[in-house]
């Protein structure tokens, strides 16, 4: 069927936009919604950073979470590398250095702030490199494996760890977009989580490429810093929505999806669609949704204005785009469809990013349930 979607703003504005039918492969459902929306916080800080226990220039993870507390940061995720079939000295960390970031991690972690310890597992052979947290055991070493079996053992491993919760890494580097986000299953797709929208350039297509492939994740934006300049030395953030700043409701918030990739160190965003926060899934009975909008720069001046507001669903065709102005926007739309499997925003800004005003905040979909 054409999707029909009727957009309305604060000054009671209606338009009418008429799109192109979506489709794509099916999605399975299953994450719950949560709580209402307007009972979580927004906690920003990095999901992938490095230190001296792997190849960064300096610094221990002691030294990294000190200095993302310092910078302002709600939580940061030290992401050392290591090797799942085989390790390459000197570039990857070992078991005393992994027991020593679980240890600096423990001891930085309050109600203030939560370090998170993480290890960035190198695949090969352009399999690409995948982030693994919420876990305290190394990854096995392996016999070395043909590349067409890499990805499903290794995604097979962390679906058996509990609570383990994995990130497609900077998807186009050391990668060809993980083999296409080929070997979906149910249970992989309730380990892999979140994908690098961002890391010092766009990701946002393999976002898009890995929603279709049924993947349900959420878009980050990280540092990837390889210096001592934890938290201070980008403004990119991932924002987690959480009722409260603990490890385990930030490490929930992952798993189900509920949070967005920025730019902008502060950039608040807010999306629920039907009522459900992102991340949500739907009943597929359902073919009309009210998706609410509210977006907000505290800054205040004019280089962070919101310029562009678009709602994106299969396939990345851009469904709604609406030009706004000023450091709040709220917006209403409504949409008919029977046929999309999910719906996000995408936010554009003045800000100038590596010299280049333009998007700078994607949210998680909430998926129809088709």
């Amino acid at each position: 069927m054409i999707e029909r979607i009727r957009l309305s703003c604060v000054s009671a504005m209606l338009i009418l936009i008429m799109a192109l039918p979506l489709f794509c492969g099916n999605v399975a459902s299953g994450q719950g919604a949560g709580r209402p929306a307007e009972q979580y916080n927004l906690y920003f800080g990095d999901l992938h950073t490095h230190t001296s226990y792997s190849d960064a220039w300096e610094g221990t993870p002691w030294d990294a979470y000190a200095a993302a507390i310092a910078a302002g940061a709600d939580f940061m995720a030290v992401t050392d590398h290591v090797g799942f079939w085989h390790a390459y000295e000197g570039l990857t960390m070992d078991s005393e250095e992994w027991a020593d970031t679980l240890d600096a991690a423990d001891f930085y972690t309050s109600e203030n702030f939560v370090a998170m310890a993480g290890y960035e597992a190198w695949l090969l052979a352009k399999c690409g490199e995948i982030n693994v947290y919420n876990i305290r055991e190394l990854p096995p070493q392996e016999p070395l494996k043909v590349r067409s079996e890499r990805l499903p053992d290794f995604y097979d491993w962390l679906a058996q760890q509990t609570g383990a919760i994995g990130q497609w890494n900077h998807p186009l580097y050391m990668s060809r977009d993980f083999m296409g986000y080929d070997y979906y299953t149910e249970s992989r797709d309730g380990a892999m989580s979140v994908i690098e929208a961002y890391n010092a350039v766009y990701y946002d297509a393999s976002y898009n490429k890995a929603l279709d492939a049924g993947w349900h994740v959420m878009p980050s934006a990280n540092s990837d810093t390889h210096n001592p300049d934890w938290i201070s030395g980008s403004e990119v953030r991932t924002v987690l929505l959480a009722p409260s700043l603990t490890p385990d409701n930030l490490y929930e918030a992952m798993r189900e999806n509920r949070g967005y990739a920025t730019l902008d160190m502060n950039l608040r965003v807010s999306y629920t669609l039907n009522g459900q926060v992102m991340g949500s899934t739907l009943s597929p009975e359902v073919s009309s949704y009210v998706a609410s909008i509210h977006i907000e720069d505290p800054d205040g001046v004019p280089s962070d204005d919101v310029t562009m507001v678009e709602i994106i669903s299969d396939r990345g065709i851009v469904v709604a785009s609406v030009p706004t102005s000023g450091n709040i926007v709220d917006l209403a739309l409504s949409l008919e469809s029977d046929t999309s499997h999910y719906y996000y925003i995408r936010v554009t800004t003045a800000s100038n990013m590596d010299g280049v005003p333009g998007v700078t905040a994607w949210t998680a979909p909430v998926w129809t349930g088709r």
